[in-house]
């Protein structure tokens, strides 16, 4: 499905997924996520403030680096902000419980599939 047509978070999730193909770059994009997440309950329980901008550099900056150093593509926060964020926290749990790489490889032959 072409970035374009999409109208829900079901039709982005794996578009998100395949930008995401490379085991490095989710590795980042969940060390980034789960520091960031760190950061901002430390926020919530210390009353420091200053901590927000601490994680939402730490999250982009680890994001941001393995899409412009390892995947080579261009981050799809600049399009899609809350879908990326959520489709973080969906590929953390998945990488967590260890299926993301099924759906990886299930991105991989919708696109095949497409074509």
């Amino acid at each position: 499905m072409a970035e374009q047509e999409m109208k829900t978070f079901k039709d982005f999730w794996p578009y998100y997924v395949r930008e995401h193909s490379r085991p490095a770059t989710r590795i980042l994009h969940a060390v980034g996520t789960i520091v960031s997440t760190i950061l901002v309950v430390e926020m919530f329980v210390t009353g420091n403030w200053l901590m927000l901008p601490a994680a939402l550099a730490v999250g982009y900056a680890m994001a941001w680096a393995a899409h412009f150093f390892v995947e080579h593509n261009r981050p799809a926060t600049f399009k899609h902000p809350l879908w990326s964020f959520a489709a973080d926290y969906k590929m953390v749990a998945l990488m967590l419980t260890g299926r993301m790489g099924r759906e990886v490889e299930r991105a991989r032959a919708t696109e095949a599939v497409a074509r």
